[in-house]
């Protein structure tokens, strides 16, 4: 029998750095469980401890939180300083949303407020680069969800890979490590259940913001693009992960 394609990978597991109990893996769990790939989540709101460094650990990923990146939280600093770690040991790091804000911050870039907010189903354009279509592919990738009020610049050495016009950098690569202004890891439940907030400050901002959808709009367009954004999300995550796989062949 050959051997899986991903058993090198299981040397070390992934570890997933989570700062809401209610913004959890959700769909990138799938991925990894349907690649039998180990890993490890450390939820810091209930008190889960991140490591001090990487050595156990084969790739990190980072999940989004509705805090600002920018919020003095010992967690998210710690995360900055893990997700160094990761990148001086050569170890893949993805981040999704806050995650991709906090690889910036770690990195010197500025985190703040994006020209519009963007909640729901938006559209981004990719650059002509080849490190975005090694990334998303080629052509039109159709809309992400997007959660986010603020939003990253670009670090030193970063290569920029998409953008909207709502938010100038919604995607950087650093070699084998991408931040994302959006939430490719959600997956049905998750997506039903952010949309079915409503707030006196949530409204405010719908009526304020033409890029900011309401719950039963999010809801209606799931069907038609939550399976194409999945489709990305595996080719984003295989993607990720290459390098680990190479370097332990």
């Amino acid at each position: 029998m050959p051997p899986h394609p991903f058993e090198d990978l299981a040397m070390k597991p992934i570890l997933v750095l989570q700062h809401l109990s209610s913004d959890g893996p959700a769909y990138l769990a799938t991925w990894l469980q349907r690649h039998e790939l180990s890993f490890e989540v450390r939820n810091t709101e209930v008190g889960e401890a991140c490591p001090e460094h990487m050595d156990a650990y084969s790739a990190l990923a980072i999940l989004g939180g509705e805090m600002s990146a920018n919020d003095p939280l010992p967690s998210l600093r710690r995360a900055e300083l893990l997700i160094l770690d990761a990148m001086a040991r050569g170890r893949p790091v993805i981040g999704h949303c806050l995650g991709g804000q906090l690889m910036a911050r770690a990195l010197d870039a500025r985190v703040g407020p994006s020209p519009a907010p963007e909640v729901g189903w938006h559209r981004m354009s990719l650059h002509d680069h080849p490190c975005a279509r090694d990334w998303f592919g080629e052509g039109d990738i159709g809309p992400v969800f997007q959660w986010h009020e603020e939003a990253f610049e670009l670090p030193p050495g970063a290569t920029p890979l998409a953008g909207s016009d709502a938010c100038t950098h919604q995607a950087f690569a650093i070699g084998p490590h991408l931040a994302m202004q959006f939430h490719v890891e959600v997956d049905e439940e998750k997506l039903r259940r952010w949309s079915m907030l409503d707030s006196a400050a949530y409204r405010s901002l719908q009526q304020r913001h033409a890029t900011v959808h309401s719950g039963a709009a999010m809801r209606e367009a799931m069907a038609l693009h939550l399976p194409v954004q999945q489709a990305l999300a595996d080719r984003i995550y295989a993607r990720w992960l290459d390098g680990v796989i190479s370097r332990a062949g």
